[in-house]
């Protein structure tokens, strides 16, 4: 704040007086000696947060320690405040190697044991491959109950492991896969041919009968679509992300037909699940991160009939209007 030298008129005794108000400039006299300029404040039109200074001497020594100390505070607040983030991503990523490390451990136990009774799923559940499917329920499980906590909603509404289906759902996070392996049903994802050169991982997804696709290879898709049908035709079910890819920022995207067309082929129903919370626990491209949190399932009622355009419509309406209820967004 700017201090004016204001001397004394020469034709008058007084000042004239300035008047103070919320628009006008506030003026506060110094009250002056004689035969020496008088002291004058003058605060600019836009508000000073610091306090003003009443009186000279001791008061404005006062009232500048108590801007500082105010300051000082603030400072100290804004600097705690900025060091809150840098310490919830160090947290996250320590979670995300421990939840590695766990997955890792009990993925080489398991795979074993898919290895032991795989010559005894390929002669008597070729298809179903359902104690391959426990086993990975079971890896799922541990993995995940260290980390966030599971709800589901709306399980009344799965087909019994013995009735084949198409089960759609949005996708939002690489823990997507480890959420619905939780239910226990023995279908059949499709992931892309470069997640099947991971070791341990990779392998038993092979064991699993996981459908590998080549993405942006039309020929591969067809390959693949005709799998799922020859599949659900002899009692297994398939899963499939109609999106194509996980939201990048967590909005449901447009579904492609690919899964429905399926469905509509062989008759069965689609099951429509709406996942919660896995985007905020691993958003994409930040895989070695794990927030806190926990996640929801809500399995919808199935969608039945015979147009893949109608079935399409009708199963993206479902996860959209239930995202919607809960705060997310939709393209």
């Amino acid at each position: 704040m700017g201090t004016l030298l204001w001397p004394r008129p020469a034709t008058t005794a007084f000042a004239p007086p300035i008047a103070a108000g919320p628009s006008a400039a506030h003026v506060v006299a110094g009250g002056g000696v004689k035969g020496r300029p008088r002291r004058v404040s003058l605060a600019l039109r836009c508000p000073d947060p610091r306090p003003r200074v009443i009186q000279e001497g001791r008061g404005r020594r006062t009232a500048s320690r108590s801007y500082v100390a105010a300051g000082g505070a603030a400072a100290a607040g804004a600097g705690d405040s900025s060091r809150v983030l840098p310490d919830l991503q160090m947290v996250s990523r320590i979670r995300g190697v421990f939840f590695y490390m766990v997955t890792s451990a009990a993925a080489i136990v398991l795979f074993i044991a898919m290895v032991v009774v795989h010559p005894l799923v390929l002669l008597f559940d070729r298809y179903r491959r359902r104690a391959q499917h426990y086993i990975a329920k079971i890896w799922a499980t541990l993995a995940i109950s260290m980390f966030y906590k599971l709800e589901f909603e709306g399980m009344e509404n799965l087909p019994p492991n013995t009735s084949p289906a198409v089960y759609v759902a949005n996708h939002q996070s690489f823990l997507d896969i480890y959420t619905l392996l939780t239910l226990g049903r023995c279908f059949k994802f499709i992931s892309k041919t470069s997640i099947f050169m991971i070791p341990i991982i990779g392998w038993a997804m092979y064991l699993l009968g996981v459908i590998p696709l080549r993405r942006m290879d039309s020929r591969s898709q067809l390959d693949c679509l005709k799998r799922c049908v020859d599949l659900v035709k002899r009692g297994a079910s398939v899963f499939f992300f109609p999106e194509g890819t996980r939201s990048k920022d967590g909005k449901l995207g447009v579904f492609k037909r690919g899964a429905f067309s399926v469905a509509a082929k062989t008759g069965v129903p689609v099951i429509p699940i709406t996942l919660l919370g896995t985007g905020k626990l691993m958003p994409p491209g930040m895989e070695g991160n794990l927030n806190s949190g926990s996640v929801k399932v809500i399995i919808h009622r199935p969608v039945e009939g015979d147009n893949a355009e109608k079935l399409c419509s009708n199963a993206r309406s479902v996860i959209a209007d239930t995202l919607l209820l809960h705060g997310y967004g939709v393209h």
